[in-house]
């Protein structure tokens, strides 16, 4: 536990440093962006919204897996990092509709654009995310919610390039539809980044399987550990983005606890090192579960094969 806690506090501190600096930008961004009029410098500032919110979240993230649970937060707070990312995405989702909305205004009555303070801005944009990405760096190759920032902040910088481009092209050729025109492709930026991020909420509230865990194969390697008869009644589901919980009925024979307590740690191994669960809960049965209760009875995706099922287990016995 202390490894964990002396690897959250530095990512902690660059993640808050990055925050600030971000919260900088956005009100530069803003200012900008009504001074030069340029709506692709606004939309710029509404993706770096997105970034501040990764960031945070992540911080959250980084400073919850710290903090122990108690009796009644018995799994801890991590779902509420989950709840605040999907109400975000949601007023993000707004932010980008009015975005291309303003942008279809400026398609019909071009406007002028300050392209030379459009740039400027864009550039200082560029260097602090630049310098967030480089403090992330490190921290982004172990942890998987500080890599959800990292992205977050890099795919800003991409932003900022667009928006310097841009703010070029109308410098050179005088056409001013470019600052909506890049306006409009910062916002399906956002759209596409904030749209994984709430697809991704909604599943760990449904408690869903996560994407890169397979329960039939889970199910088949845990059956090949010996001592292992069966296993039935399986549940793998996310109680956060990088935090995972399992458990499962196991049919063994009828041993000792040792040997009993010798079987649980190697599975609890296997899914672990496999699988990157965390977290099990594992009932060890002599003889099969008889129950009517629909959990116990539920199908783990595709059918199991015929001579393999818990019902064929049932007529056997």
């Amino acid at each position: 536990m202390e490894h964990n806690h002396e690897h959250a506090a530095p990512a902690g501190r660059k993640l808050l440093y990055g925050i600030v600096l971000s919260i900088t930008i956005l009100i530069v961004e803003i200012i900008g962006g009504l001074a030069s009029h340029s709506l692709a410098l606004l939309s710029d500032a509404g993706h770096v919204l997105t970034d501040i919110i990764a960031l945070a979240l992540s911080w959250y993230g980084v400073r919850q897996a710290t903090r122990p649970a108690n009796h009644r937060m018995t799994f801890g707070y991590h779902r509420v990092g989950v709840i605040i990312a999907i109400v975000n995405a949601l007023s993000i989702f707004a932010i980008a509709g009015f975005i291309l909305y303003e942008a279809y205004q400026r398609f019909q009555q071009v406007q002028v654009v300050n392209s030379p303070l459009m740039m400027g801005i864009a550039v200082i944009g560029l260097a602090a995310n630049v310098v967030v990405v480089l403090w992330l760096r490190s921290e982004q190759k172990d942890n998987i919610n500080v890599r959800s920032a990292f992205w977050h902040a890099l795919g800003d910088a991409l932003a900022s390039i667009g928006v310097i481009i841009g703010g070029l092209v109308i410098l050179l050729t005088g056409q001013y539809w470019v600052d909506p025109l890049v306006s409009v492709i910062i916002s399906l930026i956002i759209l596409a980044s904030v749209w994984s991020i709430l697809r991704e909420g909604f599943h760990v509230l449904l408690e869903a399987t996560p994407k890169d865990v397979d329960v039939q194969a889970m199910i088949k390697t845990i059956k090949k550990i010996a001592g292992v008869k069966d296993i039935h009644d399986v549940h793998v589901w996310s109680i956060s983005s990088n935090l995972r919980a399992m458990n499962g009925h196991i049919l063994i024979d009828d041993i000792s606890t040792s040997q009993a307590a010798k079987i649980r740690a190697e599975i609890e191994e296997v899914v672990r090192e496999k699988y990157k669960v965390g977290h099990t809960t594992l009932q060890l049965e002599c003889e099969t579960c008889d129950s009517t209760d629909s959990f116990c009875n539920l199908k783990q995706g595709e059918p199991h094969d015929e001579d393999e099922s818990p019902e064929n287990t049932n007529k056997k016995q």
